[in-house]
């Protein structure tokens, strides 16, 4: 079987793709740079067998090349890691409709928007708030409404805050503001947490994004025509992520809790909207789903995430205390 991934070098193609190799599947990765992300040296010799396609999606998009490329797609499977418009993923279907047997497209849990009923189910109702979420979703009913009316092997997997080694997590305090918080924590120093501090966060290593593309072509006829949420065995509040984290470095947080709107006057800017956004949707969803469909089962907890994370800021000496 021929795999083709689309973007298939940065935080969950480098799981990925040594995964299908292992599988005994021809793999080609479309991708700017033949670089994977992540070159562990397990699998660093597998990316030996992995058949190239140079190209720069973007300025193809922009200059016509890129249909063209995606017409003469050899593959059984394509999956698209790197679409982040309808028309972006209109392009692709539209090219290889004819000669593929699954398409697979990663989204997001953005695409559902703010948690109403939690855990939040593939099945519930789609209110994305962000541009971001709502072009997702967007791609999303185009799949789905393509798979009822034309047949087209289309499945949706939707990761929540894609997490690795060296892709910290959102962060305890609900924002990506490089080592400061993890510093903080380590000293015991003041942390400042919106509201009551139980906005959730549903956290998942790249790994285990990986392992559910994997599944999804082992079960094909399964994943035919479905999405499913891919996450941490259980979404944890802000104040249990600081709690974990402090305790490596054998401590206990020092909190202080802020409301939401007065936030922006204890962080910079740019965090504080990055957390807001985490306030705001406070995800939290079920994998019910891809466990009892495709038989996902999660590797890392949210606090296997922070640990791995954080080991590799001590060692690279990022974090520094």
């Amino acid at each position: 079987m021929k795999v083709l991934v689309i973007g298939g070098t940065g935080h969950i193609g480098s799981y990925l793709v040594p995964r299908l190799l292992l599988r005994g599947y021809e793999v080609q990765v479309l991708a700017r740079n033949p670089r994977p992300y992540y070159a562990e040296a397990s699998t660093s010799m597998l990316w030996n067998e992995v058949e190239w396609i140079i190209a720069d999606r973007q300025a193809e998009e922009k200059n016509g090349k890129w249909q063209k490329r995606m017409s003469e797609v050899d593959a059984d499977v394509v999956i698209d890691l790197i679409a982040y418009t309808p028309e972006q993923n209109r392009i692709v279907v539209e090219s290889v409709k004819d000669h593929v047997s699954h398409f697979i497209h990663c989204g997001t849990i953005w695409s559902y928007g703010p948690s109403s009923r939690v855990p939040y189910k593939e099945y519930y109702p789609r209110k994305p708030i962000t541009e971001y979420g709502k072009m997702k979703a967007k791609i999303e009913s185009e799949l789905m409404e393509k798979y009822k009316k034309e047949g087209f092997p289309a499945t949706v997997i939707h990761p929540g805050h894609i997490s690795g080694k060296k892709w910290l997590p959102i962060d305890p305090q609900g924002t990506r503001n490089g080592v400061g918080i993890y510093r903080s924590l380590a000293h015991g120093d003041v942390v400042y947490l919106p509201d009551n501090g139980l906005t959730t966060l549903h956290h998942v290593h790249a790994d285990d994004v990986a392992q559910i593309f994997e599944l999804a072509i082992l079960h094909r006829k399964a994943a035919i025509g479905e999405s499913f949420s891919v996450a941490a065995p259980y979404a944890m509040t802000l104040v249990s992520c600081n709690e974990f984290v402090a305790s490596l470095f054998g401590k206990k947080p020092n909190l202080k809790f802020v409301p939401l709107q007065k936030m922006s006057e204890v962080m910079d800017e740019n965090a504080f909207e990055i957390m807001k956004d985490h306030v705001i949707h406070s995800p939290c969803v079920s994998i019910e789903k891809a466990q009892s469909v495709l038989g996902y089962q999660p590797r890392y907890t949210t606090e296997e995430i922070y640990q791995e994370s954080i080991e590799y800021l001590l060692e690279s000496k990022q974090l520094i205390i």
